[in-house]
This record gives C-alpha cells, structure tokens and sequence, in this order.
C-alpha cells in the first residue's frame, strides 16, 4: 500500500496576502479538471508524481477558518414547501413563494434581497441577517450545487438556536461533502461538480504552489521562486 504523503505548505506568498496580489481569479476549469483525473474514489485521495495527497482537516480549518469537531452537521431532508415555508417564517418572519424556490432549494436571489433590504433595528433582526449571511455562505462556498442558483434549505434547522450554530462541525461537513462530490465527479458520465471549489482550489494552490495564479512580475519584498506562467486572471 502506497503511503500517503503529507504535502506541507512552504510558498514564497503567505496565502493571505492572495487577495491582494492576484484579485480575481477566473477558469480554473483546465486545474479542477486535472485534479479530478488523479482522484480514485477507492482512496480518496490524488495520485501524483510524487506521491498521494489529501484535502484534511487541517487545511479545512486553515483556508475557510471553519470548526472541525463539535456537533454532527445532520438532518432531515423534505421537499415540502409548506414546511419549508413554516422553517422559514420561523427563522426570518417572511416566507418565499413558491416561484422563488427550486424543489427544495431556497433561490440566492430571495436571500440576497431579504439581507440587502433587512432593518438592523434590534437584536432579532441582527440575528435574521447574520442567518441569510450563513446560508448564502453554504450555497456559494461550503455545500454550493450545481446550479449554483440556490441552497438546501435543510441546513435551516441548523440555525435555530443561534447561540449553538458555531458549535457544529462545519468544517468535517464541508469536507465530507467534498470527498463525496469528487468521488461523483470521477465517474465518467459526470458531466459537472459541485461542492466547495473554492476549498479544492486554495488547497492546491498552498500545496502545490507551482500551480498558484501568482502575478507576472514578482513583489519586490518576496523572496524565493515565483512561478510567472502566463496565467490569465
């Protein structure tokens, strides 16, 4: 049995110092791709040259800051709107209608508007924002579908008590559901992946850092290599 091999971060770019020196990041298409070619669903983990790697823990809770023990992120799973819409009047004190759904997916559109047009007035309030806040960040970034038009509204429940929605394991939940989709997305009549790409993508840009979109033209105060492919971004 091979061993696997422990990738460790040694870049020449502290990852947070990213988001200002590279901005926008566009297409990694040809990368995902690449990466989905070298993951066999009996390991669960990417063969490379060098040996066999894994997204952990570990860089779950160092890219998307997000708590790897604590409470089982689980639940029920229904596609009855009246339910849905009883969760929500519960949660936010406005229901979507029907037209604003997608089977039993709550559209991004209706949570963007409700936070963008919320009155922070009292406590209430604030937490019905910071709840919008949380499931448009499970849409997009931790268990984002492939549509990328809505989210499951079965991570509601989740949200109830809001002093506990940090004690969850969002972060071994994340992964899971990452392992899960690049085992879907391995086979050969899969056409698409969902899950968290953004996860996938500052994975192998802080392991594998000849693959990271680093500017052309090296910062004065950076020392080492620096890749300067030409990378559009």
């Amino acid at each position: 049995m091979a061993k696997l091999r422990m990738l460790t971060c040694d870049h020449p770019v502290s990852p947070d110092r990213y988001n200002n020196r590279i901005g926008v990041v566009q297409n990694q298409k040809a990368l995902v791709n690449a990466l989905i070619e070298r993951w066999p669903p009996d390991t669960h983990t990417f063969h490379l040259p060098i040996g066999e790697c894994a997204v952990t823990l570990e860089d779950v809770a160092l890219i998307l800051c997000l708590p790897t023990d604590g409470l089982p992120v689980t639940g029920m799973t229904t596609n009855s709107f009246s339910t849905l819409e009883a969760e929500c009047l519960h949660q936010f004190g406005v229901a979507p209608r029907k037209s604003e759904c997608r089977g039993c997916c709550i559209k991004l559109t209706w949570l963007r508007d409700l936070k963008e047009n919320m009155q922070l007035n009292d406590g209430i309030s604030i937490q019905r924002y910071v709840k919008c806040h949380i499931m448009l960040l499970i849409g997009t970034i931790l268990f984002g579908d492939k549509s990328g038009a809505g989210v499951y509204w079965k991570f509601l429940p989740l949200l109830r008590d809001f002093a506990s929605i940090g004690q969850h394991s969002w972060g071994s939940a994340c992964l899971a559901h990452l392992y899960r989709v690049l085992c879907r997305a391995s086979r050969y009549n899969c056409k698409e992946i969902d899950g968290s790409i953004t996860l996938l993508l500052d994975w192998a840009w802080i392991r594998l850092p000849y693959l990271s979109p680093l500017p052309r033209e090296p910062h004065s105060g950076v020392t080492g290599s620096v890749v300067t492919d030409d990378i559009d971004i």
